[in-house]
């Protein structure tokens, strides 16, 4: 036999022990540096564009300027003085705390109802939860301009639906009464934002557990028992998130009201955020609606820092 012609390549196996590299351990100089190149550019672009207006705000508040020319005539905390002896922004902040409590009266239940329903075993649950969380998709100036349409007097779509259901019906200017024109208001802002909510509370109901129901039921427990007890407390991390998205949401309500009312009629729907703009802004008396501004942001401040401390530490701790 010939000589076998020998491959061409060899297989040279990997040594058994190979000398590992020492990685070099970072200094401190050198571990700030890479956190800061993460935190200064963010930390730029929110001081330039939040805390310097902010600052700004605070220090225009105390002159009495138009927004024009230097700043000279300096007056002190009178804007202030001015706002909170105002009877009209008086019953802004009124009609702010109103949306507010309906809100965490009306809304967030009629939310967790529909989450329970569309969320669990109810036929067609797909169809529902897009058809539900649909009016939160559209931007607020949509929704505004749709229920423009739909409470218009003059054969707007409420009025002509409920002229052919009540024999004699007399249309209603539904933005044009001082006595319902909030409640108008307030129904458009929960068909835009419950949907939101609706869909907070079925994430919150799809990480229970189903056996810790369904153990509840074979103990003898019924449905509101399983509701009262088991289901609500487990979700209660999410209701604490959505009572604080509600009442802050509800403080800084803007634009759905200025494009339905502009705060009409005769000032019956004026909250703090379209009373600073109709009193400041469009008045060109920005001195005076900073201090509006500043005294929304105190009140938001304060509730945010106060609740999360009171209400929502509890969940913090629970996530470390």
């Amino acid at each position: 036999m010939g000589n076998r012609s020998r491959p061409r390549f060899r297989f040279i196996p990997r040594e058994q022990s190979k000398a590992k590299v020492e990685e070099r351990p970072r200094t401190t100089r050198e571990q700030l540096f890479v956190i800061g190149l993460f935190i200064i550019p963010g930390a730029i672009i929110y001081t330039v564009f939040l805390i310097m207006p902010m600052l700004q705000a605070g220090y225009y508040s105390l002159f009495d300027w138009n927004g024009l020319g230097p700043l000279t005539d300096f007056i002190g905390f009178g804007n202030y003085e001015r706002a909170f002896q105002h009877s009209i922004f008086q019953t802004s902040v009124v009609n702010s705390l109103i949306i507010t409590a309906l809100s965490l009266l009306i809304q967030l239940p009629l939310a967790m109802a529909l989450a329970l329903m569309v969320g669990r075993k109810l036929p067609g649950r797909f169809f529902f939860r897009s058809i539900f969380f649909m009016p939160y998709v559209f931007s607020e100036i949509i929704t505004a301009i749709i229920w423009t349409f739909v409470y218009n007097p003059g054969g707007g779509l409420l009025n002509t639906v409920l002229a052919t259901v009540i024999p004699n019906y007399e249309p209603i200017g539904w933005l044009a009464n001082r006595n319902i024109a909030l409640l108008a208001i307030f129904f458009v802002i929960t068909w835009k934002y419950f949907g939101l909510h609706m869909i907070l509370y079925m994430a919150g109901l799809q990480s229970i557990n189903s056996e810790v129901e369904e153990s509840a039921r074979i103990d003898g427990a019924n449905e509101l028992q399983v509701l009262r007890y088991i289901t609500l407390p487990l979700v209660a991390p999410t209701i604490r998130l959505t009572v604080y998205l509600s009442v802050l949401g509800s403080l800084n309500q803007f634009v759905l009201i200025w494009i339905l009312t502009a705060g009409g009629p005769a000032n019956t729907t004026q909250v703090m955020a379209s009373y600073m703009y109709r009193f400041g802004i469009k008045s060109f008396n920005l001195g005076y609606g900073s201090a509006v501004a500043v005294t929304i942001f105190v009140i938001a401040l304060v509730f945010s820092i106060g609740y999360q401390r009171a209400i929502m530490r509890r969940d913090y701790a629970g996530s470390v």
